[in-house]
């Protein structure tokens, strides 16, 4: 009796999937977490303005790697990139850090404004952007759509209390390591709503 040869081939789709999964993951990590990280470090070595300038050129790097990589931008990416431009160029043209400073709290007004508007209108904004991903029942959308609406207001008060309360220096550093781990924290915790307004989910109940 020949001795069994290893299935080698077994497995090879999962790993394949499982590592360009793991590459899409960093690559959105790169190109989200690599223009604060620019900013935080060249802010650092040689002050707000230079380092604004360098978080300009970051973000279009970050932009353009996003299309390179995914043949495609998402739409959120793209606002805040245009306002890091926008603010950016009025912080150096004026020499006044006010601006950028001020980028965050108008990136996270708008964004709750249009959250609370898409509602109104009976449009609401993140089942047209995630529907395709989650499947949830109109009341689901409208709990999280409001959920992230009060939260994007609270980042722009947070916003507003950091840069007006400390040092720019301070309002940079959490820039980069704080406003993303709370927005990754509060979305994880919507996690359980999600699951309980789950449309698939309710249908089965009843």
């Amino acid at each position: 009796m020949q001795p069994l040869e290893p299935k080698t081939g077994i497995g090879k789709t999962e790993v394949k999937k499982t590592h360009e999964s793991e590459q899409s993951v960093a690559g959105k990590l790169l190109i989200e977490l690599g223009p604060l990280l620019v900013f935080f470090g060249v802010n650092a070595a040689y002050g707000i303005f230079i380092g604004t300038a360098a978080f300009m050129v970051a973000t279009i790097v970050a932009l353009a790697l996003a299309w390179w990589l995914y043949r495609k931008v998402p739409v959120m990416p793209i606002v805040s990139a245009v306002l890091v431009l926008a603010f950016g160029g009025l912080t150096l043209y004026l020499h006044d850090d006010t601006f950028i400073k001020l980028k965050p709290t108008i990136v996270y007004t708008m964004f709750a404004v249009l959250l609370l508007g898409g509602l109104v209108a009976q449009k609401p904004v993140l089942a047209l952007l995630f529907g395709p991903v989650f499947n949830l029942t109109d009341e689901g959308w409208r709990k999280l759509t409001i959920r992230w609406a009060v939260f994007f207001v609270a980042m722009a008060v947070l916003n507003e209390f950091v840069w007006r309360s400390f040092s720019t220096d301070t309002w940079v550093s959490f820039k980069a390591f704080g406003f993303l781990p709370i927005t990754f924290l509060f979305a994880m915790s919507q996690v359980p709503l999600m699951q309980r307004y789950g449309a698939e989910e309710n249908s089965q109940q009843h």
